[in-house]
């Protein structure tokens, strides 16, 4: 069965490299061009088989849901991770106007710097080197990308009626200090699914795949076993 990943706000297929080592004919697919959940969703069933398993990180996870809200009986198994299902707040609906003018201006790389990569991350060793990588992957997708994605997270709908009615089985996955989509989010989310596993992983912030990879592959792999 396929397997598909879809990775947070302006990262790539770098943000799942060692998932990718174990999990070597999953598909990797980054929405960049279109300005609605919604849009994103429907591109990724127009070309995704009849039954597929998914997984979503952070923005990748708001698009999981909408794929499962547009065509629940073709995702035979879902996994958030540090996401969220609510609609966005009027608070960071505010601050997303200001970012993208800024981003128009030839500003990405500020505000990446100042005012995304600080939320990211747990206090480690390998911070400054996943920092770097983070960059690296928001300057290549470029300021096109950024809006667009930061339009579709501030439009974005409610999904928890979808998780609601979902019965397949589900990982809910998240690291301790997130700080963007904190445990109590995570907690909701397997309450709401029938046949969840919630899995908080420790000294991880919001990218448990590049901060804790070794845990994070682990559950993904138990999440792929169960019946």
């Amino acid at each position: 069965m396929e397997l598909i990943f879809l990775p947070g706000m302006m990262c790539d297929a770098r943000l799942f490299t060692s998932q990718l080592q174990i999990f070597t004919d999953a598909k990797v697919i980054t929405q960049t061009t279109q300005s609605s959940v919604q849009e994103m969703a429907a591109d990724i069933l127009n070309d995704a088989p009849d039954q597929f398993a998914l997984m979503g990180l952070s923005m990748g996870g708001i698009v999981a849901m909408e794929v499962l809200h547009q065509a629940p009986k073709r995702v035979s198994r879902l996994a958030l991770l540090d996401t969220n299902p609510c609609a966005e707040l009027d608070a960071v609906k505010a601050r997303r106007t200001p970012q993208m003018d800024a981003v128009r201006a030839g500003n990405l790389r500020k505000v990446i710097q100042e005012e995304m990569k600080p939320n990211y991350l747990v206090d480690s060793p390998r911070k400054p080197e996943i920092l770097d990588l983070c960059m690296d992957m928001a300057m290549d997708l470029g300021a096109d990308a950024f809006i667009n994605q930061s339009i579709a997270l501030r439009d974005r709908p409610d999904q928890c009626d979808t998780l609601r009615a979902y019965a397949g089985p589900a990982l809910v996955l998240c690291g301790r200090h997130d700080t963007l989509c904190p445990v109590a989010r995570h907690e909701m989310m397997h309450e709401l699914l029938a046949n969840s596993h919630l899995q908080i992983v420790e000294d991880a912030g919001h990218l448990p795949t590049l901060e804790q990879p070794k845990i994070t592959t682990a559950a993904l792999s138990r999440w792929l076993e169960e019946l």
